[in-house]
């Protein structure tokens, strides 16, 4: 049983290590040191840009359409425009689900039981253990990533188009709060 303990706690401060060094993605061009996530550009037209922010599975919905947000006032600015306007804007959720083991598992008077056997229990092969259930864990990873296409203007915002915003208000009111990378 120590044997199978040691690995258990090895297991788990393994999985704690990883845990602790995953941070959200950072506000950064896709694809920086080696990291999927960030924000991408693509020029449509003189005044239309597509804009995308996509995060990691750490990465808050309100995070990823932050750097969405943040990017277009900056591309906006960095054009000579005042405001810009989002003609298009979605954010997609791609959910997975992680299955792993429990590693936890021991059954000391059946060391050589294994939860993964299967068995046969009404009409149906099932990989779960017959008698006390399944005996592995289940996390759900959910990951974002915001786009829009963005049309650009100068001179004050167009009154009462809820999708307009002033770019400098956005850079002011947003950048603060955005995570940078850190070079």
């Amino acid at each position: 049983m120590t044997t199978v303990f040691t690995k258990s706690a090895i297991v788990a401060a393994a999985a704690l290590t990883l845990a602790a060094c995953a941070t959200a993605t950072p506000y950064q061009p896709a694809g920086v040191n080696g990291q999927r996530g960030g924000y991408a550009e693509q020029r449509v037209d003189a005044d239309r840009f597509r804009v995308s922010f996509a995060g990691n599975s750490v990465t808050s919905r309100e995070q990823v359409e932050m750097g969405l947000l943040l990017r277009a006032a900056e591309l906006t600015v960095e054009n000579g425009y005042d405001w810009f306007a989002t003609v298009d804007r979605a954010t997609d959720r791609d959910v997975r689900y992680s299955v792993s083991p429990d590693p936890f598992y021991y059954d000391r008077y059946r060391p050589y039981w294994s939860p993964y056997w299967s068995f046969y229990r009404r009409g149906a092969w099932s990989s779960r253990n017959a008698f006390w259930g399944p005996d592995v864990d289940v996390r759900e990873i959910d990951r974002f990533e915001a786009s829009s296409e963005i049309l650009m203007g100068r001179g004050p915002k167009p009154a009462g188009d809820p999708n307009a915003f002033d770019a400098r208000e956005v850079i002011q009111n947003l950048g603060p709060r955005v995570t940078r990378a850190a070079y």
